[in-house]
């Protein structure tokens, strides 16, 4: 189809209206895609934003200067470089402002830049900014020195860079967002340290892959925090361009305390994830919950604040905390999916990119940049120089100089015979005749001598700079550490693996810390120098504030990498992170156990196990109330299910109470409340392996009324060593120094009453199983209701958590515990209130003890 006129044909050009369709919308397209919507992947910027920042540069809004009005900066945008609305203009200066979108804002904004509501900025007129201190070093810094190109703005009255002189990849650090036209970006923030660290790797290895990149890079890291679920998405966006991300809000279960109320439990979210907006997403939870499709959600409110965010889910008094969070992640944006799609321009030209040609790209431009800047300061020090070698060359002639310009009719006569007689450039010439009186003297011309010798050595670094790639190498990996040490700061957005376990290596220090558990059901988790070790005989610190009804129950040491297996009276097993425990302080009652594990209200916590490393050769022996004991492999554990898994087969009546473990070479030790102990061995031959859903042996016989009250292990090479000492080269006396050369390890026997002693383990001669046992101590008073409370096996370099019914807790070395024999009544450990028992002692990780207190705690 053709188109013609006959008035003006001398005007009308025949055109396929086909073609001209075509080329008309693919100009179109090609101008918004260069020209407004892609970054430019070099420094990582779109033209409007590039502009913004020059035009406050050019105004002198550096981080040392006073703010301006952001209405000026917009005025100097739109009349010098960016022809568009006002409006475009302070939208995009206002998002490099928040810091919540942005990982580190390239504009510091002062008054009201927005929210996390998506409240609107306050006018361009009441609003003032200024450029960042990152902004100045990372991306203006040397662009007065030829570093980039410059072009002619809209109508040719002004020059503005192509590009910024980068010297970090921007456009990692603070992501983008773009639709241009049959083509979109996305690319997600992450952290300047860690792509700091990933161009020094690619600089030092150019042969690096994706994959290896990532272990500098290991993925995004959001403004606005969150968890980041899984690596797949993100190893799909490194290594192919495109991948999806998913973002998990940071909630916390809590129980509330009001006055005058019960308690409620409730979720407290304090991170969103990325580009989220809080009041929408409240509005969302009411909605499902006023819809029945949320349930046990009594109240929602935003208690956020200046300090941070805080919105706050109150729960009814019969939900499950657990429950309510999933549902909240499965229908509202507390979930979210972030779609990277790693699109920039390369050359002009929009291209899809991994990690690593990210990296390439930026590090090809910085070079460039850097032989830039060298060039430029090169021909400047040349320039300088030459003019230095002209005034050495009239000092060094100065009399004649002097003579030939006071002859001379004017200057430009004077300047041409300068050149004829020293063979001086016309520059040189000059500035000899500019060259000031003062600098005649000695001292000056000494000066111009060392400046000319510092130039000749500046020099020869410049050329050398500029013949040798690997100078341009560390030049770029010098000044990005200088960035680095100066702005980098810690990951806000958590990677989580696939399973929702925490990478604690990476994140966590291992620290140690003791776990406390009580009655009913309440748990937390304390450092370990919280209770600092006291004398015997003290009064103890307080653990916990424990109600009149609750009591402790366990009490043990760990590192904050174990893996913390809980068992319960039913012979379930639960899997939780010992860093996943709230930390609480000393009077800190602690998080409800039924917040952090899917358990019934109705069952019990009897046993807490905390393991590193789930090895091959270790066994978990299993002890229930009725006497069976069993072991099972430790690495049948290894993979437990959100709901638990079944640990021990129990016949009516029944409970699992205790657990250890143990290696078939060692030996186990088990008190009851009579005063008795058993010691056999764990070998296959005494006590088969078996596998979890089974119920196990007999332990021990017990007389009427006793009942079992711990077991705990003895290592192989104890087992070992007294393995076949008779009974009679262990004398039962109740003479300490009988057994004060005794070199260890000790079974630890603790009464409710508070008394205690170590009894040489060589004492417990080893029987069979399901015997009687032998007597491991006698009462103090027979007359009051004094039981055995706790038996551990100890060493010297133990120390020991001694934890009363009323949550007391005295810490203690266990060498400064007098060494008896099995018969004799122990020393006083810890003096106890009226109506306090000691329930339980537990052993602490070893490790240095601070000196001993005056034994009087609080």
């Amino acid at each position: 189809m053709t188109f013609a006129s006959d008035a003006t044909p001398e005007r009308i050009i025949p055109t396929e209206l086909r073609e001209e369709i075509s080329r008309s919308y693919l100009e179109y397209a090609m101008s918004v895609i260069v020209g407004r919507a892609l970054p430019d992947a070099r420094d990582g910027l779109k033209p409007v934003h590039r502009r913004i920042l020059y035009a406050m540069h050019e105004l002198g809004l550096s981080a040392d200067r006073p703010f301006r009005k952001c209405a000026r900066v917009v005025g100097e945008v739109l009349g010098k470089y960016h022809p568009h609305g006002d409006t475009a203009v302070y939208d995009a200066l206002v998002r490099m402002a928040q810091d919540f979108s942005m990982r580190h804002p390239l504009i510091n904004g002062h008054g009201n830049f927005g929210s996390i509501d998506n409240d609107p900025p306050a006018a361009m007129r009441y609003t003032e900014c200024r450029l960042q201190a990152l902004t100045s070093d990372a991306l203006l810094q040397d662009i007065e020195q030829e570093t980039v190109d410059f072009g002619d703005n809209f109508d040719g009255s002004q020059q503005e860079p192509l590009v910024m002189p980068a010297r970090i990849p921007q456009l990692l650090l603070n992501g983008s967002s773009g639709i241009a036209v049959g083509m979109a970006t996305n690319i997600p923030p992450h952290n300047l340290g860690e792509i700091i660290d990933g161009v020094t790797a690619l600089i030092a290895n150019p042969e690096i892959t994706d994959q290896e990149l990532m272990q500098y890079i290991p993925g995004p890291d959001f403004p606005t925090g969150a968890q980041i679920l899984g690596r797949a998405g993100i190893r799909d966006a490194y290594l192919t361009g495109r991948g999806s991300v998913t973002m998990r809000a940071v909630a916390n279960i809590e129980t509330l305390e009001n006055p005058g109320r019960p308690s409620r439990e409730a979720i407290i979210i304090t991170e969103l994830p990325y580009q989220t907006n809080k009041a929408a997403l409240m509005e969302k939870i009411a909605e499902l919950v006023n819809d029945k499709k949320l349930e046990g959600i009594s109240d929602i409110r935003d208690e956020s604040d200046r300090d941070g965010l805080r919105m706050v889910i109150e729960l009814k008094r019969d939900a499950y905390p657990r429950v309510v969070l999933n549902n909240l992640f499965k229908q509202t944006p507390l979930q979210m999916n972030f779609g990277a799609n790693m699109l920039a321009l390369v050359n002009g030209e929009p291209q899809l990119l991994t990690l690593k040609r990210f990296l390439e790209v930026f590090l090809e431009f910085r070079e460039e940049a850097i032989a830039r800047r060298t060039r430029y300061n090169l021909r400047k020090a040349e320039e300088r120089d030459h003019l230095l070698q002209g005034l050495l060359i009239a000092l060094e002639n100065l009399d004649a100089v002097i003579h030939l310009i006071r002859n001379s009719g004017d200057t430009a006569l004077a300047r041409q015979e300068l050149m004829q007689v020293y063979g001086l450039s016309e520059p040189q010439a000059d500035a000899i005749l500019q060259m000031q009186l003062r600098r005649l003297t000695a001292l000056e011309a000494e000066k111009i001598e060392r400046e000319h010798e510092d130039l000749q050595a500046q020099i020869a670094d410049l050329q050398d700079i500029l013949q040798r790639r690997e100078r341009v190498l560390d030049i770029i990996a010098i000044e990005i550490a200088q960035i680095k040490t100066k702005y980098a700061s810690p990951r806000r957005s958590i990677i989580i693996q696939d399973d929702g376990e925490l990478l604690t290596k990476d994140l966590i220090a291992n620290e140690k810390s003791v776990i406390l558990v009580t009655q009913q059901g309440y748990i937390k988790r304390m450092p370990v120098d919280t209770f600092e070790a006291q004398s015997r005989d003290g009064r103890g610190r307080k653990g916990a504030q424990i109600k009149e009804d609750d009591g402790v129950e366990h009490f043990f040491g760990c590192n904050d990498h174990d893996q913390i297996l809980f068992f319960s009276d039913r012979g379930v097993v639960y899997g939780l992170p010992a860093y996943q425990i709230p930390i609480g302080s000393r009077n800190a009652r602690g998080t409800p156990i039924v917040q952090m594990l899917p358990i019934p209200r109705e069952e019990k916590i009897t046993s807490v196990i905390a393991v590193q490393e789930f090895t091959e050769d270790e066994y978990l022996v299993m002890l229930t109330t009725k006497g069976y004991i069993k072991k099972t492999a430790l690495a049948a554990f290894s993979n437990i299910r959100s709901n638990g898994l079944i640990a021990i087969s129990l016949e009516e009546g029944d409970q699992l109470r205790w657990v250890r473990r143990a290696k078939v070479s060692d030996s186990i030790i088990i008190g009851s409340r009579a005063g008795m102990a058993i010691h056999f061995r764990a070998s296959h031959a005494q006590l088969r392996p078996l596998g979890r859903a089974t119920r196990g042996v007999k332990s021990m016989a017990l007389r009427a009324g006793d009942e079992l009250v711990g077991m705990d292990i003895i290592p192989a090479e104890v087992v070992a060593t007294f393995a076949d000492q008779a009974e009679s080269e262990a004398p039962e006396t109740e003479d300490t120094e009988a057994v004060t050369s005794y070199p260890g390890p000790w079974v630890l026997v603790v009464t409710t009453n508070g008394f205690g002693k170590r009894v040489p383990v060589n004492q417990f001669r080893l029987q069979n199983r399901a015997g009687l046992g032998l007597m491991a101590t006698k009462f103090k008073s027979k007359t009051t209701a004094d039981h055995l409370a706790a038996l551990r096996v100890v060493n010297l370099d133990d120390e020991l958590m001694i934890v009363t019914s009323r949550g007391i807790i005295i810490r203690q070395a266990v060498n400064v515990i007098s060494s008896q024999s099995r018969l004799a009544t122990g020393v006083r450990l810890q003096r106890l209130d009226e109506d306090d028992v000691i329930v339980t002692a537990a052993i602490v990780p070893p490790g240095s003890i601070e000196a001993e207190g005056t034994g009087e705690g609080n």
